[in-house]
């Protein structure tokens, strides 16, 4: 993420769809959209750490390091353990997950995603991901997606990456929070999201940078 720009990208990107995401979320008053993020750079800890109202939500800037290591593995882990009940409700909309990287993983990206899969939350949530430039690991982004007609998200250039993060935060939202069947009468017994089919397209009048 130090090249090129890709965390000043990615930080602009992220402030400038806050507004469609509270907009998308308002749109279905009988949900609560909760957000939180883990940074993995060198470690992985939580960047927002409690469980933030979107109406709330301001986003902190991610900061760059230099030759960084990418533990993945060890983000989803740390993800693994709030996919618990407790903290999750048995009662609940699945969460959705987006890993965004721009690499591939230094440490054991399988075991992490396995911790996640061992939890029924994590078995029922929307994984969704965003490949920034060409040396994303698109094979590891694909496996924690583990949905067959979903690929990972490209993003090649800033125009490319805002388009991404508005369609995360909008349509994928949307459809997260308005599933169009309601809560089993089973509490323990999740509803399942349909995940959208129509992605959006890159930009063509915008050369790849990254």
């Amino acid at each position: 993420m130090t090249v090129d720009g890709k965390i000043q990208s990615l930080n602009a990107a992220i402030r400038e769809s806050i507004p469609h995401m509270q907009a998308a979320a308002s749109s279905n008053p009988n949900a609560q959209v909760l957000v939180r993020v883990i940074n993995f750079s060198n470690g992985a800890q939580w960047h927002i750490a409690s469980p933030t109202k979107i109406e709330e939500f301001k986003w902190k800037d991610l900061e760059a390091n230099v030759n960084a290591l990418t533990d993945m593995g060890k983000a989803l882990s740390m993800l693994s353990e709030q996919m618990k009940v407790p903290p999750m409700e048995e009662r609940a909309l699945p969460p959705v997950l987006v890993l965004i990287s721009d690499g591939q993983p230094t440490d054991d990206f399988k075991a992490g995603l396995n911790d996640i899969m061992k939890q029924p939350w994590g078995k029922k949530s929307v994984r969704i991901a965003i490949a920034i430039g060409k040396d994303a690991d698109e094979e590891v982004l694909q496996k924690f997606i583990g949905h067959s007609e979903l690929r990972p998200l490209k993003a090649n250039n800033p125009e490319a990456l805002v388009e991404r993060i508005k369609w995360v935060s909008t349509v994928v939202l949307q459809s997260a929070s308005s599933p169009p069947s309601q809560i089993s009468s089973s509490s323990h017994t999740p509803v399942t999201v349909p995940i959208p089919s129509v992605v959006p397209a890159s930009t063509p009048s915008v050369d790849d940078v990254w």
